[in-house]
């Protein structure tokens, strides 16, 4: 009998390395999307700043 298919432990391998693969492109796609929110929660802050200091002087 000839087995032409990955082995068992080749497809355990394959499946780890892409759960890992998804983990990590989770995390920096995570990453980026908080980076992106935070900068924009400091130019939210910023113009409010400006806002404030303008209507009270």
């Amino acid at each position: 009998m000839e087995d032409t298919g990955p082995s068992f432990v080749a497809r355990v391998v394959a499946v780890l390395v892409l759960a890992i693969a998804a983990w990590f492109l989770f995390k920096v796609v995570i990453g980026i999307v908080a980076g992106i929110a935070f900068f924009l929660a400091v130019i939210v802050a910023i113009v409010a700043v400006v806002w404030a200091a303008r209507t009270l002087f």
